[in-house]
């Protein structure tokens, strides 16, 4: 069954530009403690979404020359209504940049998770995040709006000393002669291309073989005034400051996960629902869709789909998997969505491509010949590859567990949450003696994970093992 995934934002007040002011020197992102290459080459990145951005941050703090094309004429212009979630695995890498102080002016950060059901508003269970637990992972569950997110990192990137060309089109890509065309007519070269334009850009195509794609979901985009929310006692609640909480309503083949916006008077909310019931909704007649969709559900939701304005939609994929995440030149690579797209929504879906960023400038930061270029973009896909299967496949194991339909298994799904509930325990809670549940392992596995403690690792592995037999058979030449 295909599912639409619906994104809905709540916003109140007047949300203004944010201005970012940052220290004249870069210090701060501190490339003192950071390993610098001993070669320094030419990186070209197409695309400015959270992967291209976090490409240019990581390859910059170890002394890398980048250069990002991004179409957009300001970071941020299509960003609108998105709302991100920022798992722990994503955000110590930030703090591993020096960067927590920056993350923290924008992000909010979660302190619970409620689950109720989606029809009747009926609690199934809470879970408060452990500090303890999340400490161990080096970082925290945070909330923010996409623009801010992307802001932020744009404006650390061009004080590292990326190049960021706004308002500029990448139209081809030659990977043998490692050079992309823009719009203009003009033609810019690198060492290393990378293809951090999404699943439609240029360079997926050209490591993937044409096949067919299924239309799974379809999310759509919309807002909604604080000051209508707030005159109904049942949707205010959502917007309780002392209350940084994911709301989660598990239904009939649906679901909704819906959080604060950090930094931003705004609620986000992302319906995954059959595709079928709005198949037949126009652009225009969407509102209509939604509106009548929260007549059925808990009194919470239903009153806020008379207040759903400005819906858009955004088509996702069933993508064919990317065996081959470099060209057959060795230059040329993809990383992001581009490389791994994950279900709108998820909690991992910007996660992965910051992810990338940390692991392809672990990787360059030992360079130290050309013949290493080639070998570091294998090593990353090898090292990229089975981590953005496994979150892939937990965040869809996790959609169709929260869109469970009505059958025996959802009755028992309900049932264990409602009775630790009753027992006054947390849903990933261990009882005295107990095991944790295969779904608390699972989520403190993937927010546990270092990437760029796995990248150094592969280097002490393999990649310095190979470099001394390169240096010692060069030492033999002479």
């Amino acid at each position: 069954m295909y599912y639409i995934s619906l994104l809905f934002l709540y916003q109140h007040g007047h949300r203004g530009e944010r201005c970012w002011a940052y220290l004249s020197t870069c210090t701060l992102y501190a490339q003192e403690c950071t390993q610098q290459t001993k070669l320094s080459i030419d990186f070209l990145v197409i695309g400015a979404g959270v992967s291209g951005l976090a490409c240019a941050m990581a390859l910059r703090r170890v002394g890398h020359r980048v250069v990002v094309i991004e179409r957009e004429k300001e970071i941020g212009e299509f960003s609108g209504s998105e709302a991100v979630r920022m798992p722990p695995n994503l955000s110590k890498i930030f703090y591993h940049w020096d960067l927590q102080s920056e993350v923290y002016k924008f992000a909010a950060k979660s302190k619970a998770i409620q689950i109720s059901r989606l029809e009747t508003g009926v609690l199934l269970g809470t879970h408060d995040w452990d500090e303890e637990v999340l400490s161990e992972t080096r970082g925290e569950f945070l909330f923010a709006h996409l623009g801010d997110l992307r802001r932020m990192m744009f404006n650390v990137a061009i004080c590292q000393g990326a190049k960021i060309r706004l308002n500029t089109t990448a139209v081809a890509v030659d990977p043998e002669n490692r050079m992309v065309t823009l719009e203009s007519g003009e033609t810019l070269t690198a060492d290393v291309i990378i293809g951090a334009d999404g699943v439609s850009g240029l360079v997926r195509p050209i490591l993937l073989a044409e096949q067919d794609m299924a239309a799974a979901t379809e999310p759509s985009l919309a807002t909604v005034p604080q000051a209508s929310v707030m005159k109904n006692s049942k949707s205010k609640k959502f917007f309780e400051p002392e209350v940084i909480t994911m709301f989660s309503f598990f239904g009939n083949n649906q679901s909704v996960i819906s959080h604060p916006i950090g930094g931003s008077p705004a609620f986000s909310f992302c319906l995954w629902r059959p595709w079928d019931d709005f198949e037949d909704a126009p652009e225009d007649g969407l509102l209509n869709a939604l509106e009548n969709w929260a007549d059925g559900t808990s009194p919470r939701l239903k009153n806020l789909g008379p207040m759903i304005s400005a819906p858009r939609r955004v088509s996702i994929f069933e993508h064919p998997a990317l065996e081959d995440w470099v060209d057959e030149s060795g230059r040329t690579i993809v990383v992001g969505g581009a490389a791994h797209p994950i279900p709108a929504g998820s909690n991992q879906y910007h996660a992965m491509g910051v992810e990338d960023g940390a692991v392809l400038a672990k990787l360059f930061s030992h360079l130290s010949t050309e013949s290493q270029i080639s070998d570091f973009l294998y090593a990353f896909q090898d090292l990229r590859q089975p981590r953005c299967e496994k979150v892939l496949t937990s965040e869809t194991q996790t959609i169709q567990y929260m869109t469970m339909p009505n059958c025996p298994d959802q009755e028992a799904r309900d049932r264990g949450m409602m009775a630790l509930t009753a027992a006054g325990t947390g849903l990933f809670d261990v009882a005295d003696g107990g095991e944790e549940s295969p779904q608390w392992a699972e989520i403190k596995d993937i927010f546990g994970y270092d990437a760029e403690d796995e990248a150094d690792n592969w280097w002490v592995s393999w990649g310095l093992l190979k470099q001394r037999a390169l240096e010692s058979a060069q030492n033999c030449r002479d």
